[in-house]
């Protein structure tokens, strides 16, 4: 998870690397779970003496699977294919299941990081991190970061010792 230590630059090393919070991951697994005992249900409920049991079956667990794949698969691996990580000189944001996609914002570009949370999220213990960069992009919204004021304040950290020529974070 997070950049490989082949990707960092002389002298730059990770703070903090992390995933999305898991509870990205409720509704896909409420719907695997819906749509393994839909289907068993409908197996088990075919009549025995339908004439075309065997090919109703088989559309069951062929829609069963396309279903799984959509709602709960690929869902997951989104999730397990983004990952953040914050470094002494950037903050990378990896996404991409077949195409990976990088996105790195230099410290010292960052002009200011703040943090919401509905009250669902302080539960949670995540939130959506604000970044103000300045670059063409301005400000750039992280949603469902864990541990969000952990991030922001090893962020904001960062940033100010970055503003303040001491890169290495120490």
């Amino acid at each position: 998870m997070g950049l490989p230590d082949h990707h960092l630059t002389q002298g730059e090393r990770v703070v903090h690397s992390f995933h999305p919070h898991w509870k990205r991951l409720v509704v896909p697994f409420l719907a695997l779970v819906l749509v393994v005992a839909a289907s068993s249900a409908a197996i088990y409920f075919i009549p025995g003496d339908f004439e075309y049991v065997s090919l109703a079956r088989i559309t069951v667990a062929v829609v069963a699977v396309v279903a799984l794949t959509l709602l709960s698969f690929v869902p997951y691996l989104r999730w397990k294919t983004t990952s953040y990580t914050l470094t002494t000189h950037r903050f990378n944001i990896s996404t991409g299941i077949l195409n990976k996609s990088d996105d790195d914002i230099p410290l010292t570009k960052v002009n200011s990081v703040s943090s919401d949370q509905t009250l669902m999220e302080r539960l949670f213990g995540c939130g959506t991190l604000k970044v103000e960069s300045a670059s063409d992009r301005g400000e750039i919204l992280y949603r469902d970061i864990p541990q969000i004021q952990t991030v922001r304040t090893e962020l904001f950290r960062l940033v100010e010792d970055a503003s303040d020529g001491n890169i290495d974070g120490k």
